[in-house]
């Protein structure tokens, strides 16, 4: 996490005591490091980071990133990954449904999009994602709240539909079998509506 990092002049100075660029210099300094180490060694280093607003930004977006710019520029791939809303069962909140952005890729095209469901304790919920692929291409019908396949009805509203869909495996397949030769057919190119990035790194 390199918002969680805390540089030791930091721990062994006062609270409150002013450390204006320390993050970010160590930041580029240790990235100058790593980086041939991690191009040598072939691995993959995944770094977290949280947002923060910028004081007086009156045009353009105020968000930024802690660190400095060190990590934007070093980075291969970076994801921009947003909670959009809660996924419910009746009052209890099980999970969320989040949207990612490739906002920078160096190793294939940028500005992809994806939407899925993370459900607390069980990750990305393969379910849900057979319910809106499904549903999108005709494979399973949906009326009203009501979705049905061949006929016959799996449940009222998408969270009962993907109970369903985790309890019986075989019909799960099998919706997934026909996703998957309609997906031959189809060309993504995953470009979102608001693919214009002011990340140029």
């Amino acid at each position: 996490s390199v918002a969680a990092l805390v540089p030791k002049s930091e721990i062994d100075g006062d609270m409150g005591a002013s450390h204006v660029g320390l993050h970010a210099r160590l930041m580029s300094q240790a990235l100058r490091k790593l980086s041939g180490a991690i191009s040598k060694s072939n691995c993959i280093v995944v770094f977290i980071n949280q947002l923060r607003d910028k004081i007086g930004v009156i045009y353009g977006s105020p968000e930024t990133t802690t660190g400095g710019r060190a990590l934007k520029f070093y980075a291969s791939v970076r994801i921009d990954v947003r909670k959009t809303e809660q996924i419910k069962a009746g009052t209890d909140i099980v999970g969320n449904h989040v949207k990612c952005k490739v906002v920078k890729n160096k190793v294939a095209p940028p500005f992809k999009a994806a939407e899925f469901d993370i459900l607390y304790g069980l990750g990305i919920s393969k379910e849900s994602e057979i319910v809106e692929l499904g549903t999108r291409f005709g494979i399973v019908e949906k009326s009203g709240s009501w979705f049905s396949y061949n006929g016959e009805k799996l449940g009222q509203g998408k969270d009962n539909c993907r109970l369903v869909l985790t309890e019986n495996k075989a019909l799960a397949k099998e919706i997934e079998d026909k996703i998957r030769v309609k997906c031959k057919d189809v060309k993504f190119d995953g470009i979102s509506d608001d693919d214009a990035s002011d990340d140029s790194e």
